[in-house]
């Protein structure tokens, strides 16, 4: 964060309307339907990014600013990352004080490219320290969230795409050069910017952006579902990569633990902490290391996170349409056993399945990372849609797009579902097939 001056928040969650601004909406390939759970971010590996970019930090002078080796290392560390994982990476390059800066974007294969849905954050440091609260912490949760994209396998409805920025801590140099670069046409298909700054702060106060208001609520209702309260974001409001989307009219929201900003008693007696005090004391100072981090605040910004990623990536705006064969029978799983299958049968449907045929899962299971699920297709082909992903999650309520054209449309489809582990059970309660 390139500020010193205050700065707020405001809190937030779930999905507001289900069609506001092309964020969210109904799903395109079945009947309206709960956005798909996010997968539980493990907090082991956020803090394990955040060790890697203090040791690069430690490795070249203490920092990870624009210009310096420290920062081309972050970028490197982090693109490597994400071409391992499946993603399309491209490196953005830019001039600054004299100095080359980049910009990383990487790009989730899928998805509708018209509509886009975007999160970011700022990778360089100030001179003065490693910079791992401001903005280790942001630039850890989105890699970690992407690579739970990946790791899951997720088919969302809209494109996502994400940011890591350089020069932030020089006026938000990086992000004004990437959304200045956009044409005008590919500026239209960015439905939301998600924005992440400090989310990780020693004395965190939980504030959300009040930008857009499906952004907002989102987060404000997740947050509380956990019975945390939050505040409007207002110390440096507008003064970090948010912005430069924000000016030419693209949908943000975010955040944010604090800065150098003192927490009230008000503040204190709700969050905990010590009122009197920074949130974040070591803010731009060489005291930000993995010590300046409270595990509790960025844990629980991290899980926020992918619940915006998934709840405003699930929908389209496009209704529903199209045969719907479906089977609501329960279908109890055993716990660490065989697995079980929920027939439909398909028929009066000419020719072959489509290519973008929408299958309709509701299982009903405490521990959704116990579980292999597959589609087999009346031949016998097997259509992988999640395998032991998302965690300690519960259940998976998801529509997943299978590219089925090599299959001849009639003939008994089934959803067959493993436990692969003991203790958490659960059942199959609703399979259906959409053909367009």
């Amino acid at each position: 964060m390139n500020i010193s001056v205050p700065r707020r928040v405001t809190a937030v969650a779930a999905l507001a309307a289900l069609a506001l601004a092309g964020l969210t909406g109904t799903s395109a390939t079945a009947s309206p339907a709960a956005a798909a759970a996010a997968p539980d971010i493990p907090l082991a590996n956020v803090k394990q990014h955040l060790t890697d970019l203090q040791s690069i930090a430690t490795a070249n002078g203490g920092n990870r600013a624009h210009g310096r080796t420290g920062y081309k290392a972050s970028i490197d560390f982090v693109k490597a990352k994400l071409d391992a994982a499946g993603y399309t990476t491209t490196l953005q390059t830019f001039t600054s004080s004299g100095a080359t800066g980049y910009n990383l974007i990487a790009d989730w294969p899928g998805g509708d490219p018209n509509q886009v849905l975007m999160a970011g954050s700022h990778l360089d440091s100030v001179t003065s320290g490693p910079g791992i609260n401001d903005n280790g912490s942001g630039s850890a949760a989105v890699l970690e969230t992407a690579l739970a994209v990946a790791r899951s396998g997720y088919q969302p409805s809209k494109h996502l795409r994400f940011g890591w920025w350089g020069a932030e801590e020089l006026g938000l140099i990086g992000s004004k050069y990437y959304v200045n670069n956009l044409p005008t046409a590919e500026r239209a298909k960015v439905k939301g910017y998600l924005n992440f700054d400090m989310i990780g702060s020693p004395n965190p106060g939980y504030f959300v952006y009040d930008d857009d208001p499906t952004i907002e609520k989102t987060f404000k209702d997740y947050f509380a579902g956990l019975g945390i309260a939050t505040e409007i974001e207002t110390e440096g409001d507008g003064r970090s990569d948010h912005a430069p989307f924000k000016n030419v009219g693209i949908p943000v929201g975010g955040l944010f633990t604090g800065a150098d900003y003192v927490k009230t008693a008000a503040q204190a007696q709700k969050w905990g902490g010590t009122s009197g005090q920074s949130f974040d004391r070591c803010y731009h100072s060489s005291c930000d290391t993995t010590a300046n981090i409270n595990d509790t605040a960025l844990d629980r910004n991290s899980d926020a996170i992918a619940h915006a990623i998934w709840t405003l990536s699930s929908g389209t705006t496009t209704p529903p349409t199209g045969t719907v064969f479906e089977n609501t029978a329960d279908v109890s799983i055993p716990d660490n056993g065989a697995a079980v299958t929920s027939t439909v049968n398909v028929t009066g449907v000419t020719g072959n399945a489509p290519s973008n045929l929408a299958v309709g899962v509701d299982i009903v299971h405490t521990y959704r990372g116990d579980l292999v699920v597959d589609l087999v297709a009346p031949d016998g082909s097997v259509y992988s849609l999640s395998n032991r992903s998302g965690g300690s999650a519960d259940n998976i309520v998801q529509t997943f797009t299978v590219n089925a054209s090599s299959e001849v449309a009639n003939g008994a489809w089934k959803l067959r579902v493993q436990d692969k582990a003991s203790i958490d059970t659960g059942y199959i309660s609703g399979f259906k097939l959409t053909f367009p």
